[in-house]
This record gives C-alpha cells, structure tokens and sequence, in this order.
C-alpha cells in the first residue's frame, strides 16, 4: 500500500465497506499525485457538533463545516522543507463530518458513500496545497478531485 493510513470513525456509524472504500481511494490519489510510499495521513470521521468546535477553535467560524485539513507540510514565510532520509512524510490530518456528508449527499441527489469519497480527496488535496481561493485554482482542484474520483470509479449517482 502506498500511504501508512490512520482511520478513526468517532461516530462509530460507517460501515467496514465505507472505510475500506476511502482508504483504496486514498492509496488511489497517493499514487496519481506521486506521493512517496510510506507517507503518513490520519482522517477522523466525527460529528456536526464536534466539527463546529473545531471550525470555530481553528477558524473562527462557529459553524459546522464537511471537512477540514491540517497540513503537516505547511510552511509559513521564510521557512524551509526539511526532509529526512527514512523518516516518512506526514502529509497531516484530515477531518470529516459524517452528518454533513449525509445531509449533503441528500442535497446533491448521490450516495453517501460518493460523498465521503468527495470529502477525503478534498481534504487530501488541500494537504498537498491546492486550495480553491482564486478561480484558476478552484479550476485546478476540481479538475484534480473529479478526476481522481472518476479513474477510482466513484461517479455522482
């Protein structure tokens, strides 16, 4: 497998099927991007309350979001990478609320599990820096999620 991955489903609601599904996918979008073996991801499944604590600590937004990443890999002004040999790459954590995948997967009319999928390319994306801020890069990123999406076979259903 191509990412040491660490899945944590604190709503204790998803199926085996559902956390084996995002962690192929994962492994899937870890290889098309390139992504060194070995490298390091956490994604926690939690709950709308639990996301808007996080939203609001880290955001300052009081409200529950679907997903929220933590980049390892974040450098701020000035700052250099600094890589190990053998020490594996921690990309960060990425977190998603369960109720919002489920309410949103009713608003867009497509399976919940296509949903999840979305979120954890989305929030894998972001913590290897793309972001949807100006157009050309929200262009960007939602060329690279549907793309990924489509070559794993999880299509809007």
């Amino acid at each position: 497998m191509h990412l040491t991955l660490d899945l944590i489903d604190q709503t204790e609601s998803l199926s085996t099927e559902n956390l084996e599904m995002i962690e192929k996918m994962l492994h899937h979008a870890a290889q098309s991007e390139g992504i060194e073996a070995g490298s390091e991801l956490s994604v926690t499944f939690v709950n709308n309350e639990e996301i808007q604590q996080i939203n609001h600590e880290y955001r300052g937004k009081n409200v529950p979001t679907d997903v929220i990443s933590f980049a390892m890999e974040e450098l701020g002004e000035g700052e250099m990478a600094i890589e190990v040999e053998g020490v594996p790459r921690m990309l960060g954590d990425i977190i998603i609320s369960v109720e919002r995948a489920k309410e949103q997967a009713a608003d867009y009319g497509h399976s919940e599990e296509r949903e999840l999928g979305f979120l954890a390319i989305h929030g894998f994306l972001h913590l290897l820096g793309y972001d949807h801020m100006e157009a050309d890069e929200e262009k960007e990123m939602t060329q690279k999620q549907e793309a990924i999406l489509q070559s794993f076979g999880l299509r809007r259903e």
